[in-house]
Parts: C-alpha cells; structure tokens; sequence
C-alpha cells in the first residue's frame, strides 16, 4: 500500500495558497494548511487549518509538528506566507513588510534546522529584480545579482532566497525558490487596499457606471500576468522536479496597464476610460525568461484574456453582492 503524503501550506489563508492546498487534494495528499486568517472568499479543503503566527518560532514547531503525535516529518513543506499586497500596500507597509516576512522565514529555517523535511518550496518573487527600462532584454535568474531590487519587499524576498539556500547548502533539505510574476484570478483579495492591478482594475470597471476609472500613472508599465491555475501547477511541477536554484514563473504574453483596461472593457462588454491620476506604480517594465520552468514540461493553460475573464466574472459577482448588502442596510430616513 502507498503512504499518502503529507504537505504542509504556510499561508494558506492567502489567495496563491487556498488555491495550491487544492491543488494537492486533486494530487492525493493529506494537507495541512497553516495561517494567521483563514481564506476570505471559500472554505479551505485543508485536512486541517491551524491558526497560527509564524512570525512566532513556537507556532512553525507546532506548524511542522505531525498530526496526533506522530513521528516524522512532512514530505513538503510549501512556505508561501508572508505580508504583502498590491504595489500600494509594498509602498505604504516597507517596515511591516520587512520585519514581518523576515520573522517569518527566519523563524522557519531555524526550526527547520531541527528538523529533517525531505522538500522545502519557497515563494519569492519578481520584485527581486532591477528596475528595468520598456522594451529592454529578458533577465535569466542569474540577473539578480548584482543586486538592486526595486523596493524593500524586493531586498526582504532576497535576504530570504539566501536564507533558505543556505539551508539547502547544509542540510539534506532540497530547497525549491520560485520568483512570481503576478497572479491572478478568483477567491483573491479584490478590495481594501492590498489587491493587486487586474483585481483592483477587474472592481473599478464592475462598480462604474459612467465608464471612468482612475489608472494610477500614465498607463504605460508593461507586465507579466500568470493566472492562479497555471501558478499552483508550475509550483507543484518545480518541487516535484531535480532543479537547484530560483526559477521565474510567469508567462511570455505582456501586456501594459492600459491594455489590461482594454481588455477589461471588451469582457465587461461597458467603454472604459481610463483617468490617469499619481499613485505607485513600480517599475516601468517587467521582463524575465521562464525557460526554466517551461523546461520541466510546464507551460500555461490561460490566456490572459481567458483568465481575465473568469476573474472579471467573479469579481463583479462581489461587488453586486457588496451593493446589495449595502443597500439593505443602508438607514431608511
């Protein structure tokens, strides 16, 4: 008889994370998922949640710990938690942001260290990249030295790669490090503040009725989309596989801050015009190869338009939902 396996999900309240945690039920295993909230938007097909803080080094030992007593350890160990959000939260949260997620992964490690897990996936990210100019050449993995990270959730993600190799370096762990591009797609954080550009846009568009939104910058940053689907794939595809070192995963379709509202537009079937208004918008372009990950046999099963579109239709169910509620409640005088 097989031994089901065992993985645990850090974050697994967050939006990549509620979607890998199914992602390893389809797969066959038994999952724990761990998280200072549970997910938002559905219930979670964790085996079991724990709520914890990892910024705490005894909540990772009970987070590691097996079920029941149990001798051993979790076959994976996938640590996708951290504290971020959209390019307005990285810019208005930089020490939260930094003492947080490196509380975090410090902590990890050095329970780990302890341990004996077999495979251990870190989710770092693009940020970690220079600032890039339009239209400039595609930087491999090895482009992120030396180093020059746009913004302090870049340099905290890097510090933390580094952590985590070493690790690798002297244990028999085997450390898988993915750079995300940005993800999307339904059961995501949509409004309040931490949501990310095809989110944040995906409500504009659903709660306008004159057709205007506000874009913050010109509109002309380029960047690289990956629908949640693909995402969870290629994470399960990179731990499962022998590559050493960080792999990018995205996709090669690009598209500015204005297509995007483009596009938003025709799925809406409504005429967007977008207003330009100040606001964080990070780098000018986002340009990285993904060979590494497609080399393993894993390419992306969503357009973006295809993935748009199920995001727009879920996030305009919310905001009619939202309306609703708002107008029940509101006070009759």
């Amino acid at each position: 008889m097989v031994k089901q396996k065992k993985a645990l999900v850090c974050g697994a309240g967050g939006f990549i994370g509620s979607h890998l945690v199914r992602k390893l039920k389809r797969e066959g295993y038994w999952v724990r998922g761990v998280d200072i909230k549970e997910p938002e938007h559905w219930e979670t097909q964790a085996d079991e949640f724990l709520k914890v803080d990892l910024r705490w080094r005894h909540d990772c030992k009970v987070s590691l710990s097996l079920p029941n007593g149990e001798q051993g350890e979790f076959d994976e160990v996938y640590q996708l938690a951290a504290d971020m959000g959209g390019m307005g939260f990285i810019h208005s949260a930089e020490c939260d942001i930094m003492i947080n997620n490196a509380l975090i992964n410090i902590n990890m490690v050095r329970e780990l260290t302890m341990r004996n897990i077999k495979k251990y996936f870190y989710s770092s990210s693009a940020c970690v990249y220079r600032e890039q100019e339009l239209n400039e050449d595609r930087l491999t993995e090895d482009d992120a030295y030396p180093a020059m990270p746009h913004n302090e959730y870049g340099w905290e993600k890097l510090y933390s790669e580094r952590l985590i190799s070493t690790l690798g370096r002297h244990s028999d762990t085997d450390v898988k490090i993915a750079r995300f591009q940005n993800c999307y797609g339904p059961y995501g954080t949509w409004e309040g503040g931490r949501e990310k550009a095809p989110a944040a846009l995906s409500r504009k568009v659903a709660e306008t009725d004159n057709g205007k939104i506000e874009v913050w910058g010109d509109g002309t940053a380029i960047r690289n989309f990956i629908y949640v689907d693909d995402m969870v794939d290629a994470i399960y595809m990179l731990t499962q596989s022998t590559m050493e070192g960080p792999v990018n995963i995205g996709t090669d379709e690009l598209i500015t801050v204005n297509g995007l509202v483009d596009l938003l537009g025709d799925i809406s079937g409504k005429s967007i015009e977008p207003i330009h208004v100040d606001g964080p918008v990070g780098v000018i372009g986002r340009y990285e190869t993904f060979d590494r990950i497609t080399s393993l046999g894993w390419t992306p099963k969503y357009s973006m338009r295809e993935g748009l579109e199920i995001t727009y239709r879920w996030i305009a169910e919310q905001v009619r939902e939202s309306e609703m509620k708002s107008s029940i409640t509101a006070p009759f005088f």
